[in-house]
């Protein structure tokens, strides 16, 4: 069920997760709908409108839906943190891999997820970045990094593949987002197919190695693609970037600004609703 947000104030109460996202067509912004237990909150439309959310103090694990204290990896609770394979170290460090020793957690999900299709990248949101992602998660994944450009650069087999050759590029080029520089909306734009060609030739040889072992079509350089450009509902972008931290203060209220990765910018601050997924809210639009 979707809340459109019109001239009727709304109020909701529920656990809530990373916004769902819709690239728009055309230079139209990317739309957000908000997850607020079963209903969403279509967040472009609260753009304008003053918006407060209360954590009511409650945790609940989106594997299991146990309370819990404390939320582990965005959303788990310890046990399930601790023996779910998409919390387990590797995805972070998917160099580190160990579905091959028959170590993985749970090897019909690593089938699913990991032993598939990736993609290597470069991004623009706060300058530019490597990173990687299933070929099924773009262009989200850089909808929710925030960036204003993307560009496939190679496509490879596996997540371990892609970690392999994300730590070769990331010799030469950041893997991390500046998120303070990236929501005050400053990026300059960035010649990617330059830089795609420029990374692809300095480690041929590295990629080759990895050809070599895993074999012609483990590694695939994506040619063809064309920088894609990203557009997002934004008003005006903060000058000094200040986050609200609801564990230590319950209530983030302000005029919502606009929206930009899984950051909601408000005009007395911002809040990175990814990290409170499976905390339970009050959410009240006036």
């Amino acid at each position: 069920m979707s809340t459109v947000v019109n001239n009727d104030a709304i109020q909701l109460t529920g656990t809530v997760a990373k916004m769902h996202t819709k690239l728009g067509e055309n230079g139209q912004p990317v739309s957000y709908k908000l997850p607020v237990g079963d209903e969403f909150i279509s967040m472009n439309e609260a753009i304008g409108r003053k918006i407060r959310l209360e954590y009511t103090g409650k945790i609940f694990c989106t594997h299991c839906n146990r309370k819990t204290k404390k939320s582990f990896s965005q959303g788990f609770c310890w046990p399930c943190f601790q023996k779910l394979a998409c919390c387990d170290s590797c995805i972070m460090s998917p160099e580190k891999c160990h579905y091959h020793n028959g170590t993985c957690r749970e090897p019909e999900w690593g089938e699913k997820f990991c032993m598939t299709d990736h993609v290597v990248y470069l991004a623009n949101s706060s300058g530019i970045k490597v990173g990687i992602t299933r070929a099924s998660q773009v262009p989200t994944r850089w909808i929710d990094q925030g960036a204003v450009q993307a560009l496939p650069v190679l496509r490879v087999a596996t997540r371990q593949l892609s970690g392999f050759v994300e730590d070769l590029l990331r010799q030469d080029v950041n893997d991390r987002t500046n998120w303070r520089a990236m929501l005050k909306g400053q990026t300059v734009e960035i010649d990617l197919e330059q830089e795609r060609e420029r990374l692809l030739d300095k480690y041929a040889d590295g990629i080759d190695a990895l050809l070599q072992e895993h074999g012609l079509q483990a590694v695939q350089p994506v040619t063809d693609a064309v920088p894609l450009d990203i557009h997002y509902p934004v008003t005006e972008y903060p000058t000094k970037v200040t986050s609200f931290n609801l564990d230590k203060n319950p209530v983030a209220e302000g005029v919502l600004m606009g929206i930009k990765g899984q950051y909601l910018i408000f005009d007395t601050g911002v809040i990175n609703i990814r990290k409170y997924t499976a905390y339970e809210l009050n959410i009240e639009v006036s």
